[in-house]
């Protein structure tokens, strides 16, 4: 009955969720433009015109002793930290992507763009493996970012790079142009796909760390935003395919300009390739001038974009709803970013200033747990909703542990004292204590749902309560707009069985219907 006891809140939630965040510090130490901001776990990271890389600590937004970092002659355009946090890139004007050790502030290398074109934007692979960085002229390098040594260089057709952004498995990378092309690199910087995303010019892009999947077959895919001069936000989804093609070539060169793509003849006549698909999905409303900035959280639940409008807007990504907008900044807003493990946003502006943002941690978890929770099982419970219901909890410290370990809602469940200690390592007796006696509760919660509402009466593709249940040639019932949509999709097998379907005809089950209505009103009653 979770669907009904929850679907009330759904109008609170929004109230509470617009209401959870604050501005909680000001950062003015820039002497010109802030261009970029970047988050570690413990530090932040801005860089500005003024040539300069700021470096604060989370804990007090205290800048470092061994801060501002100098070296670049030029303006500074982007930062980004390797994953680890131990290192940080910077870009510049100057035609340099400088690596620092953020420990001490010492440059660890300087990579000299080949063409010496003015260095727009940097990134870093997610295994610290490699670094791109993307030129004013199209050129785009693929670095080793253990050697410091070029590894693979390409460029596009037209207009300056000024975005990029990983995949969250590092198989790929999108960079944006200045003429509005989206393009889509393998990791040996072949060019896969390229489009125009944006009629004005491209201006940020970014991956959302979090696969989603089709909640059908399994298959998982990428949401990619990007931004632009035309004021809109664009969500795009990214897929892959695995394809048996013949070979008929003993040489293939591939790519977009690329200037070190040739791959040996192979001795198989078939290969087995990865096959590319970047779908537009929507256009997220809002900004009324050129979008500058764009990111998703960490958790993938919420985006952030900065306009020249001055404001920002966080926007929830399953629903597209608007859930705040910050106007605090004086002049246009060119960057943003959020915190990879704390829910703290920083935005940055031409108004010289860094804004830090707290999202209130309580009604967060909240919002998004009963909504969570009005559209599945514990038991069925991501990696995501895991974490949302420990935060819920007031276990917000155990997130990391437990996202490290791949706890999911069945292994959550099968939890036990032994595996608390001895698998994921938390000492405190009292702690484990704690999480036993919340498990216990979800169990308990789980036993009384699963008795409280007939199986028979969820929809086995939703696992919702159906309203408008119809019989299919499997003989299986399901919830009429769920069925419908299986069978749209092009997929005539059976969701219960996966034996094909001898007819795509739906029969209203009408008994199952009033069976429903009646277990409703006794209910309620």
């Amino acid at each position: 009955m979770i669907l009904l006891v929850f679907s009330a809140l759904v109008q609170d939630i929004l109230l509470q969720i617009r209401n959870m965040v604050k501005l909680i510090h000001t950062l003015a130490d820039h002497g010109d433009d802030v261009n970029c901001c970047a988050f570690s776990s413990s530090l932040l990271a801005t860089c500005s015109l003024d040539k300069t890389i700021r470096l604060y600590s989370l804990s007090d937004f205290t800048e470092l002793p061994h801060s501002p970092l100098k070296l670049h002659t030029y303006a500074v355009h982007c930062c980004c930290f390797s994953p680890s946090g131990h290192i940080l890139a910077s870009c510049s004007t100057d035609g340099t992507t400088v690596l620092w050790n953020t420990q001490n502030g010492e440059p660890l290398a300087v990579m000299e763009q080949p063409s010496g074109s003015p260095v727009r934007v940097c990134q870093f692979s997610p295994d610290s493996t490699c670094l791109v960085s993307g030129a004013a002229d199209g050129t785009v390098v693929l670095w080793n970012a253990q050697s410091y040594k070029l590894y693979r260089c390409g460029s596009v057709k037209d207009g300056s790079l000024v975005a990029c952004a990983f995949s969250p498995d590092g198989n790929l990378f999108v960079t944006g142009s200045s003429c509005g092309d989206l393009t889509v690199w393998d990791d040996k910087m072949r060019c896969l796909h390229s489009e125009k995303a944006h009629d004005l010019g491209i201006t940020c892009c970014d991956f959302s760390s979090q696969p989603v999947s089709d909640g059908e077959q399994g298959l998982q895919y990428f949401r990619l935003a990007s931004c632009g001069q035309d004021c809109q936000i664009k969500i795009w989804v990214v897929s892959f395919t695995h394809i048996l093609e013949k070979l008929h070539i003993p040489d293939l060169k591939i790519g977009c300009s690329s200037l070190i793509m040739t791959s040996t003849p192979s001795p198989h006549p078939f290969l087995l390739t990865r096959g590319f698909e970047l779908k537009y999905k929507s256009t997220l409303s809002g900004h009324c001038a050129p979008v500058l900035a764009c990111a998703f959280s960490h958790n993938g639940q919420m985006l952030v974009s900065g306009s020249v409008d001055k404001s920002v807007i966080v926007y929830d990504t399953n629903t597209e709803n608007i859930l705040h907008t910050l106007t605090q900044h004086t002049r246009y807003v060119t960057t943003c970013a959020f915190a990879p493990n704390i829910l703290l946003l920083a935005t940055g502006s031409m108004d010289k200033t860094v804004n830090i943002w707290q999202f209130d941690l309580e009604t967060t978890c909240q919002a998004r747990s009963t909504e969570d929770e009005a559209k599945q099982f514990p038991e069925d419970w991501s990696e995501d909703d895991v974490s949302v219901w420990l935060c819920a909890q007031g276990l917000n410290d155990l997130v990391g542990i437990f996202k490290m370990n791949n706890i999911d809602g069945r292994e959550l469940l099968n939890l036990t004292k032994e595996s608390l200690a001895d698998d994921l390592k938390i000492e405190s007796l009292g702690l484990r204590s704690k999480v036993l006696r919340k498990i216990e509760e979800l169990r308990t919660e789980v036993k009384t749902l699963s008795s409280g509402i007939p199986d028979e009466f969820l929809c086995p593709i939703t696992r919702e309560l159906m309203k408008d249940p119809v019989i299919a040639s499997d003989g299986y019932s399901y919830e009429k707009e769920a069925m419908e949509n299986w069978i749209s999709k092009k997929k005539r097998t059976s969701p219960m069985t996966n034996l094909v379907l001898p007819s795509v005809v739906l029969t209203p089950n009408r008994t199952l219907k009033m069976a429903i209505s009646r277990w409703l009103e006794t209910h309620q009653k």
